[in-house]
């Protein structure tokens, strides 16, 4: 050991990697909660568009609004913005007296299963909060723009974590300058991406060296391929769960709205949107798998997203083409109608998506049940428990995540209890009894039970269950 690394300098109370929006959730609710001395850091070489849309739904806002009520404000002020176009919330006069927009399920005969209402008022008048669409960037966005900027780094990919019992903390290791990989495991693969000779060069960025970071807790909240929850497993019973696993349904669809011929699309509005201007979602109500859901901006402009148990090696590495082929022969397979049929045919190939959805289980039935705590180490949000986006609870189990860390880490603060890693490990166990149990229930609605295609009952307790549960009295009934 050098001289210099004999009595090591202590950085920061808490060091949180990836500046996701549970990593910056998990950041806010820290600082909340009078612990300012953390630091924030993400792989990304620099903070851009990218992500696609999610649904905070009521369980979700809840948990943001007692992590921060300052963002919570914020994300609700976004309401009625060109990007929350399915939002009611902030209307005039006029608009009050238009209906919101709905969201369709109907059966391949266009029979009407169920609808959804998109609007803010009418999910607040059932479940006690709203319901926000927002896009991943812009969720961030939000988030990250309320932290310090010097407490919020880019272009730190983590390589190594390490505790160190003899100074009572954690270190981690991180380079820059690096270019970063495609995540396999929570990425469309876009035909346009393909097609661009985009590539970074990545001899403009010099190779770094590496740069540690020492703090008395660490909170690894970077995504479903968690680089810290692979280097924390590594060499244990649980490295068989480093890697997420495909969950058996894939996505093939259009990344953008394209022309069909207008007796055709005519067909297909009169069977299917029943005066819904926007979003259908068509099942053969046998199954809820596959599934198309056909959105429609315009009068003849159609895209579509398919959901369906595709074998993982038919959508890897699939030219546009390839994937028309597939999607068209799925849907016959399910016996959709030819118009559903001719609308995919006409997708343009250059458009073409692809994605195989992953899941990081809860809850396993081997005997080395996975920890989300090692020491001074926890995962949160995806890292621990990721799934598919089927039911839009993702994103906010997160945030019910960093309602959890915020609090049980604030309580380490106040009992100065940093130097105590029996403490803080019992913190961390409380976060995995509280919230391991309802993200496996969430895990297998999603996997398994899809309440949106079961019926009107399971419907009625799932949501009572998860939409009308408010984190906040739960952690006041838990401490």
């Amino acid at each position: 050991m050098k001289p210099e690394n004999s009595n090591p300098r202590i950085d920061y109370d808490v060091a949180i990697v990836g500046a996701g929006p549970v990593g910056l959730a998990t950041a806010l609710g820290l600082r909340q909660r009078g612990i300012e001395n953390i630091i924030v850091l993400d792989q990304t070489r620099a903070f851009r568009k990218v992500g696609q849309g999610l649904g905070l739904l009521p369980n979700g806002l809840k948990a943001l609004k007692y992590i921060a009520p300052q963002a919570y404000n914020n994300i609700k002020a976004t309401i009625g913005q060109p990007n929350n176009s399915l939002q009611t919330g902030q209307k005039n006069e006029v608009e009050k007296k238009q209906p919101s927009p709905e969201w369709h399920h109907v059966n391949v005969k266009g029979q009407q299963i169920r609808s959804y209402s998109m609007g803010y008022d009418e999910w607040f008048q059932q479940y006690g909060e709203g319901r926000i669409s927002i896009s991943w960037y812009d969720l961030q966005t939000q988030l990250r723009t309320l932290l310090p900027v010097e407490r919020v780094k880019a272009n730190h990919r983590c390589i190594n974590v390490v505790t160190e019992p003899e100074f009572q903390c954690v270190r981690a290791d991180f380079v820059s300058n690096q270019e970063v990989g495609t995540n396999p495991y929570a990425h469309w693969d876009e035909q346009q991406e393909k097609n661009q000779s985009n590539t970074v060069n990545s001899s403009q960025f010099p190779e770094s060296e590496i740069t540690s970071i020492r703090a008395k807790l660490l909170i690894a909240a970077d995504g479903i391929n968690s680089s810290v929850r692979q280097i924390i497993y590594k060499n244990t019973a649980y490295s068989r769960y480093s890697q997420p696993e495909y969950c058996g349904v894939g996505a093939i669809g259009s990344s953008g709205t394209y022309q069909i011929p207008e007796a055709l699309a005519q067909e297909i509005k009169e069977r299917f949107f029943h005066g819904s201007p926007r979003v259908v979602t068509i099942t053969n109500h046998e199954s809820d798998v596959p599934r198309i859901i056909l959105f429609s901006p315009q009068p003849s402009q159609f895209g579509y997203l398919l959901h369906a148990a595709f074998p993982l090696e038919s959508l890897l590495e699939k030219s546009g083409e390839e994937l028309i082929n597939i999607a068209v022969e799925e849907l016959k397979k399910a016996d959709f109608p030819e118009m559903v049929q001719q609308l995919v045919a006409l997708s343009s190939p250059d458009k073409m998506i692809q994605r195989p959805y992953y899941t990081h289980h809860a809850t396993v039935s081997a005997p080395e049940q996975p920890k989300w705590n090692m020491e001074r180490v926890v995962l949160a949000g995806d890292a621990a428990h990721g799934m598919p986006p089927f039911i839009g609870q993702g994103a906010n189990q997160g945030l019910e995540d960093a309602a959890a860390i915020a609090t049980l880490v604030a309580e380490i603060s106040n009992q100065n209890q940093w130097d105590d890693v029996r403490a803080i490990e019992a913190a961390f166990s409380k976060y995995e009894a509280l919230r391991r149990p309802f993200v496996t229930y969430i895990q297998e609605e999603t996997l398994i039970g899809k309440p949106f295609f079961s019926s009107d009952e399971k419907l009625r307790k799932y949501n009572q269950r998860v939409l009308s549960r408010n984190i906040e009295e739960i952690m006041q009934t838990f401490q």
